[in-house]
């Protein structure tokens, strides 16, 4: 068996083995296949794409790759979610600590921050203290303890994903539809996740940019993942502007404990909710989405996701006190302020141009290792349907730096649109869920 053939069989529109792909990636990841023929593969999956079958066999051989997290001995269900990115989605760090209070356990690894879409890490990093980079052993403690565990991806688990993602980002190829559903299911099933809910993302801060690709990914990842004896459900979610009022790793956390006292930003909430309403139903605590959510909704009103979120934070590291004595004074002293451009109504926020601006600030990066500022980031004061006067203030905004608020402020500018009459309802979610559901 050769690599150049397997490159020009696929190149050829053919259908590879699940033998043919061991080989390709085991070589890689052994050191044996050069990337530059891995990459010369991933440019003919682009282009040719996978059948299911293929995508299910590539997700496998990524997986076997390297470790995956033993739970045995913690009882489950074992239930996840998983976001494809975008601006101000905190939806995570309520929906751990919402499920945990439910009885269902969420191993959560996550990743970070790049480009303009925020990192559940970053986030959780911002609180003082607070530890994502786990032993197997500790996350095997505080995941049977709190009901959730949040850490980062080691370097034993799924190397193949590691490699294969950092090649795709300077080929090219990072948007190909059967490579980011191996990515994600091949490090889901690393966890030990036995269900999994998808927001699949569309909209100018998305990966995917109109719900016809992003079906096309959510239907990719239900097949895939069904394939590996996984219980998927996906749901299309706007990303056309940013969910919640807040963007920055600290300003999201504060947000986030927002929606866990029942106080979050209405379109904040329902996308949380409504992916709850499904992992409680993949879970088995409810018959279906719409009593998920009555389930759901009924246990933040508790104050029960609240405590366990607070329990997880010092499991990991951090002092729920100090988290608490933070809330609204945590932030970067260099700040500005956005006001309304003329009288009207708000039409749009884009959340692309928004999270690259955040970028600037310091909330984000643009290659894996830099830094980022834990405390920088913009709050909406105004956002979507709301009417303005010319003046009125729209946006505050902290930066890490002169320079960064400097580069940043133009871009936030921008990314708010005005009109003289109130624009339609924004339509949150693609609620055609049975389409994605395969039993």
């Amino acid at each position: 068996m050769r690599a150049v053939d397997l490159i020009l069989d696929k190149r050829a529109g053919k259908e590879l083995s699940r033998e043919e792909i061991a080989f390709l990636i085991g070589g890689y990841v052994a050191g044996e296949i050069p990337d530059y023929q891995v990459s010369a593969w991933a440019m003919a999956v682009f282009f040719q794409g996978m059948t299911p079958q293929e995508t299910a066999s590539l997700t496998a051989v990524m997986l076997e790759s390297g470790a995956a997290l033993d739970l045995s001995g913690i009882p489950g269900p074992f239930v996840d979610k998983h976001s494809t990115g975008g601006v101000g989605d905190k939806t995570s760090l309520v929906l751990a600590p919402l499920m945990s209070a439910l009885g269902i356990r969420d191993p959560m690894m996550s990743g970070r921050a790049l480009g303009h879409t925020g990192g559940t890490l970053d986030k959780l990093e911002a609180i003082p203290g607070y530890r994502t980079d786990l032993s197997v052993e500790r996350f095997r403690e505080i995941l049977a303890r709190d009901g959730f565990a949040m850490t980062g991806q080691t370097k034993d688990m799924v190397p193949a994903d590691r490699l294969l993602y950092a090649l795709r980002d300077v080929t090219g190829t990072v948007e190909s539809i059967p490579l980011i559903t191996a990515s994600i299911l091949s490090k889901k099933a690393a966890e030990g996740t036995e269900a999994l809910v998808l927001d699949v993302k569309y909209g100018s801060g998305a990966f995917m940019k109109n719900p016809v690709d992003a079906e096309k990914l959510a239907r990719s990842l239900v097949d895939a993942g069904s394939a590996m004896g996984m219980k998927v459900w996906a749901l299309l979610t706007d990303m056309d502007e940013p969910l919640g009022n807040m963007v920055g790793n600290f300003l999201e956390v504060e947000e986030s404990l927002d929606c866990l006292e029942g106080r979050g930003p209405a379109d904040l909430m329902e996308v949380t909710l409504e992916l709850a309403a499904r992992m409680a139903m993949l879970g088995g605590k409810a018959p279906n989405p719409e009593a998920g959510r009555r389930l759901c909704e009924a246990c933040l009103a508790s104050g029960l996701p609240r405590e366990r979120f607070l329990a997880n934070v010092k499991s990991q590291g951090g002092d729920p006190q100090q988290l608490l004595e933070l809330r609204g004074v945590y932030r970067s002293p260099i700040t500005a302020e956005i006001r309304a451009a003329q009288t009207g109504y708000i039409a749009r926020i884009d959340a692309w141009k928004v999270g690259r601006a955040s970028v600037s600030l310091g909330v984000g990066r643009n290659r894996t290792g830099d830094s980022v500022s834990p405390t920088a980031g913009l709050c909406f004061h105004r956002k979507r349907g709301d009417p303005v006067k010319a003046g009125d203030l729209v946006m505050s905004v902290w930066a890490g730096d002169e320079a960064g608020l400097a580069a940043a402020l133009p871009q936030l500018e921008d990314a708010v649109e005005y009109g003289t009459v109130a624009p339609p309802e924004r339509r949150l979610i693609l609620k055609e869920r049975a389409l994605f559901r395969k039993n």
